[in-house]
């Protein structure tokens, strides 16, 4: 086992979750894959794509553990299907393309304070939240709609 996939079972781990090969392949996509925002069926293909025999039931029950261990977040965006990202600790909202469900993460600090007040103006002390607005995409070549197509 390789120094790198040596910590990553130290982390798995300590989620409580037994080191598999499977779990392995697959935090190492989430950790390296240049597309943050991945569903079942991305990972399956890219899987598939390397030359791993996973099964896609597989790929949802380790998604669902590392959701529940959390590692991953879990977001339904407007296309219905959840997809996952890893979970950074970082506050972050999202623009999705109404075209072809690229997604796009920002933080925009007035925005968060505006929606504190907001909050406070109605009554309520905001907790958490979630953000997601949906547009489409202006960008003349775009790759992302290219790539789904």
């Amino acid at each position: 086992m390789s120094k790198s996939e040596n910590l990553k079972s130290i982390d798995l781990k300590t989620m409580g979750l037994k080191t598999t090969l499977p779990r392995l392949k697959i935090l190492n996509l989430f950790e390296n894959s240049s597309i943050r925002h991945l569903s079942a069926e991305d990972v399956y293909k890219e899987l598939l794509g390397e030359g791993e025999d996973i099964g896609l039931a597989t790929v949802y029950r380790v998604l669902t553990q590392f959701e529940q261990a959390g590692l991953l977040e879990r977001h339904h965006f407007e296309s219905g299907k959840a997809v996952f990202e890893l979970a950074s600790g970082n506050h972050h909202d999202h623009l999705v393309c109404l075209q072809c469900g690229h997604v796009e993460e920002f933080f925009d600090p007035e925005i968060e304070k505006r929606q504190v007040k907001i909050a406070k103006e109605q009554g309520f002390v905001l907790q958490d939240h979630s953000l997601s607005l949906y547009a489409d995409c202006i960008k003349k070549d775009c790759p992302d709609r290219i790539r789904s197509k």
